[in-house]
């Protein structure tokens, strides 16, 4: 009964944990359909929290403006791993890990520019609404009926999800691939940054190195573990974002704090994460021509 009721207490950290999760792995997902990795989720999110902190702290912006130039920036800066792996044919998981490398360094950068240390001053954030729940679940939640409407209900989804399976057909149909994978990668770099100055705004006070702490990599694992379905991600997420609360909110849980060391519930999110891309690694849930880069016959 303790395990149960304490649960429940813990439905608005488990909700307001696993909204930001959602949205980048919405971004994932659309990108992957189209057939292109983007690793660099982490990174974009880094870039989407320092932007939407500075724009609170420092520049006096509410939440919604502040969240809006967050996907900005991140749309941003997917666009140099659009342009590497679409245009250049690089190696799209060499591009997405510099990204996040870059990110890991600007941010800190821009920190040091403009306040003269590490991290951002900290800042009041977003207050909860309707039912003690933070907007961005209605954001997220949002987002991802919008994704499933558009991919399985709308020709452009169809197409989308055609240059990740077979684009080779698609490009005999008239269709123009390259296009189709720019605007996947530029929504996910979008819903990345979303996703990055939902974080900072709900879940901390302050922007750090630390503020997003691998919320990407478990998004990209949220990916997997949905099978690239809308609704799996869902469920993924939201299974994410309870063993992520579970481990802040174990020291009210008696019973099992007895049982094993607070440190295990810690490190369940990132187990589950390993242990998913172990699962999952050689499914062919995955779009067949995820990874691969397209030639269409001009280069």
């Amino acid at each position: 009964m303790e395990i149960l009721l304490s649960l429940w207490n813990m439905m608005p950290s488990t909700f307001m944990i696993s909204s930001p999760i959602l949205i980048a792995a919405i971004g994932g997902m659309l990108c992957e359909k189209a057939g292109v990795v983007n690793i660099a989720l982490e990174g974009l999110m880094v870039l989407g929290a320092m932007t939407a902190a500075v724009s609170v702290s420092a520049l006096g912006l509410s939440p919604v403006p502040a969240l809006l130039l967050a996907a900005l920036v991140g749309g941003f800066f997917s666009l140099a791993h659009a342009f590497a792996s679409i245009t250049l044919r690089a190696d799209q998981v060499i591009s997405g890990a510099g990204i996040n490398l870059l990110a890991l360094g600007l941010t800190v950068f821009v920190c040091q520019l403009l306040f003269r240390m590490d991290r951002s001053p900290p800042h009041l954030g977003m207050t909860r609404g309707f039912l003690g729940l933070f907007p961005t679940v209605w954001i997220a939640l949002a987002l991802l009926a919008l994704a499933s409407f558009v991919l399985y209900r709308r020709p452009w989804g169809l197409r989308l999800r055609a240059a990740g399976e077979s684009p080779e057909a698609l490009a005999a149909a008239g269709v123009d691939v390259v296009r189709i994978r720019y605007v996947a990668v530029l929504l996910s770099g979008l819903l990345s940054g979303l996703a990055g100055g939902c974080v900072v705004l709900t879940q901390d006070i302050q922007f750090t190195v630390t503020t997003i702490n691998g919320t990407g990599f478990i998004a990209l694992a949220a990916v997997s573990f949905g099978r690239w379905l809308p609704a799996g991600i869902l469920g993924s997420s939201f299974l994410f974002g309870l063993s992520s609360a579970l481990a802040v909110n174990i020291v009210n849980i008696r019973s099992l704090r007895a049982l094993l060391p607070s440190e295990f519930f810690s490190a369940i999110p990132y187990l589950i994460t390993l242990a998913t891309l172990i699962v999952f690694s050689g499914k062919d849930y995955a779009p067949r021509s995820v990874g691969k880069p397209f030639e269409d016959g001009n280069g």
